[in-house]
């Protein structure tokens, strides 16, 4: 038989261990909202969102595209150069933004329209996010994409 030592402590160790699973559920629950994963057009075309779903949108804008109106109110186009998506974004954009420079925004698709609520740009001549220019590699072909 198991003394009463031996007993207490498989206690703790089972207490322990039921302590650390609820952690590790609350944490993962805490950050299933909290993820955002990034999505080129291309990948919009094979998938179903619903209208409140946040995500980023990563790609290149699109030359020609950059559509601004009286008020805050910009348009313009994001395309890995296989498909385009439409994009309206409200306030100020980054100083780098720019016609054929990388980018990524946060927000919801309504339709065939994506409304960002964030917009980043690239910081420097030679930096993409690292998931916007292998999206964009693949469909060039591995060409140059600057």
């Amino acid at each position: 038989m198991w003394s009463l030592r031996k007993k207490q402590r498989a206690q703790v160790i089972i207490f322990g261990l039921t302590l650390l699973m609820a952690a590790a559920l609350l944490v993962g629950f805490g950050l299933k909202d909290g993820i955002e994963f990034y999505r080129s057009p291309s990948q919009l075309q094979n998938i179903k969102l619903s209208e409140d779903e946040q995500f980023r949108l990563g790609g290149m804008v699109e030359k020609n595209s950059v559509k601004r109106s009286m008020g805050e109110t910009i348009r313009f186009t994001i395309t890995d150069f296989e498909n385009s998506v439409a994009v309206v974004y409200k306030g100020i954009l980054p100083d780098l933004f720019s016609e054929n420079q990388g980018v990524i925004a946060t927000g919801i698709l309504k339709g065939e329209v994506f409304y960002a609520n964030e917009i980043l740009a690239k910081h420097d001549e030679s930096y993409m996010p690292k998931e916007v220019s292998d999206s964009l590699k693949e469909k060039l072909g591995n060409g140059n994409i600057d």
